[in-house]
């Protein structure tokens, strides 16, 4: 059993010190870092620190959001731990996931997490259900009016090219293409 230690800092002028002083005063013996967002995808220091772990391990962070970018890839990666049976715990939250106490309170903040996920979802389809209903639609306004398509048809009739009649009316030729096909 090997306690691994993972610290990150989001920018090269950050210093990881105080993070790694804590991982080593917890008994961490391997640690692993990165100098990047926790936005970013690509974190080599992660990555390796994962493909280091053995079934029995742990990994240790000093704080959650040095570990997750958010909620959601947070559960991600300690779902990915758990199934190789390595352990995952947060010095400052006090989570510790080798203990069934530990595993509850992550189990509630990915439920809570999903919870959230959820309420935006319906919150979401209520507003444009609501919005539909008033008769508004989604989506970019139409470039081509319904007044600019019967000046482009005059200047069409005219005898303007399509491209002369996109000109006149200021809107693309590719868009009056489209709005003359579609009537």
């Amino acid at each position: 059993m090997t306690a691994i230690g993972y610290a990150r800092v989001s920018t090269g002028d950050q210093d990881s010190a105080l993070q790694l002083d804590a991982l080593r005063n917890v008994g961490c013996e391997k640690l692993f870092e990165d100098k990047a967002s926790g936005a970013k995808t690509d974190r080599p220091g992660l990555s390796d620190a994962i493909r280091y772990a053995r079934e029995g391990d742990t990994l240790t962070v000093w704080k959650l959001d040095r570990l997750g970018r958010s909620m959601k890839h947070l559960i991600e990666v300690i779902t990915d731990l758990e199934a190789k049976g390595v352990g995952f715990r947060s010095i400052t939250e006090n989570i510790d996931t080798t203990t069934s106490g530990g595993r509850l309170v992550f189990h509630l903040f990915g439920a809570l997490a999903q919870f959230e996920r959820d309420l935006i979802q319906e919150r979401t389809r209520a507003g444009l259900k609501a919005a539909k209903d008033r008769g508004r639609r989604g989506g970019r306004q139409a470039v081509v009016t319904p007044d600019k398509l019967a000046k482009a048809r005059q200047h069409l009739a005219a005898g303007l090219n399509v491209r002369e009649a996109a000109a006149r009316v200021k809107v693309g030729k590719t868009a009056l293409y489209e709005a003359l096909k579609s009537e």
